[in-house]
């Protein structure tokens, strides 16, 4: 798995942002036997880093989106692996609740004159689909999707598997919206225990520390701490802190890697480049 984007909301470029980078999420699934990834997990601008991970070749694959805001589909037009004649790239996206198909819902987005051209305009071979809730195979992965909480449109945190390990990626989630929980921090609710339940890693959403969680809470994301204490419940084995906020510095990054430092469940703090192997 690498993290190719790491960031939340806007990208953060700048000398503050270098070490865990600056580009919006996107990881990158490749199988065990396989050289080059199949399974791209949101198309933020960090999507324009996994190029690269294709030594040259064109993508084939599918790319599986938690939801609709900016910072998740930016990317889309700006994947050069993905926009030529040889590519063939299936987008899949939650189901609307008013019925849209997909290519529509990205179209509102990304058209004249906000954008240059529409998703249909894209090289190679482009097909948009939508996902419900439950259980399907995406590239030889095993997906459960799940909805969790965060504001501003229907979201999914999604369960990977590929028989020999397990990926849980809940990027944006906000447990505060079905109120405070035992510790303040949200409740720690059956989708989410669900979908993170004994996996080998949970790469979660972290945008806010525990002081900014009165002010900032509306936003739709979640607390670090919340993190934390939801894998140590399900029996996580390791958790990755992601979506940092676009102000959070390298030196704030560092601090919060301290704090956990010394968890039953090791924590680490997503890094943009990183490569994690399950």
């Amino acid at each position: 798995m690498h993290f190719c984007g790491v960031r939340g909301s806007t990208p953060a470029p700048g000398i503050d942002f270098v070490r865990y980078g600056g580009h919006t999420p996107c990881l990158a699934l490749t199988r065990a036997e396989a050289t080059s990834p199949a399974l791209i997990l949101d198309a933020g601008v960090g999507l324009t880093k996994a190029t690269a991970l294709l030594g040259g070749a064109a993508f084939g694959g599918a790319i599986l989106l938690t939801h609709l805001h900016w910072d998740h589909v930016l990317g889309l037009p700006f994947f050069a692996a993905g926009d030529r004649e040889d590519a063939h790239v299936e987008v899949l996206l939650p189901e609307q609740p008013g019925g849209e198909d997909a290519e529509e819902i990205l179209g509102a987005i990304m058209r004249p004159p906000y954008f240059p051209i529409g998703p249909g305009d894209l090289r190679g071979t482009w097909r948009f689909g939508l996902i419900a809730p439950g259980e399907r195979s995406i590239e030889g992965f095993s997906v459960l999707a799940r909805e969790i909480p965060h504001k501003g449109g229907r979201t999914f945190g999604y369960r990977i598997s590929d028989g020999r390990s397990t990926l849980a990626y809940l990027p944006d989630h906000c447990p505060t919206a079905l109120g405070p929980g035992e510790d303040g921090f949200g409740e720690y609710h059956a989708a989410a225990i669900e979908l993170v339940s004994g996996a080998d890693l949970l790469v979660h959403d972290a945008q806010l520390f525990p002081e900014e969680l009165a002010a900032d809470a509306a936003f739709g994301h979640a607390v670090a701490d919340y993190a934390v204490a939801l894998a140590e419940r399900a029996g996580v084995r390791s958790v990755a802190l992601f979506h940092h906020r676009p102000d959070r510095s390298d030196e704030a990054l560092d601090g919060l890697a301290r704090r956990f430092a010394h968890t039953a469940t090791p924590v680490s703090v997503a890094s943009e480049g990183t490569t994690v192997e399950l």
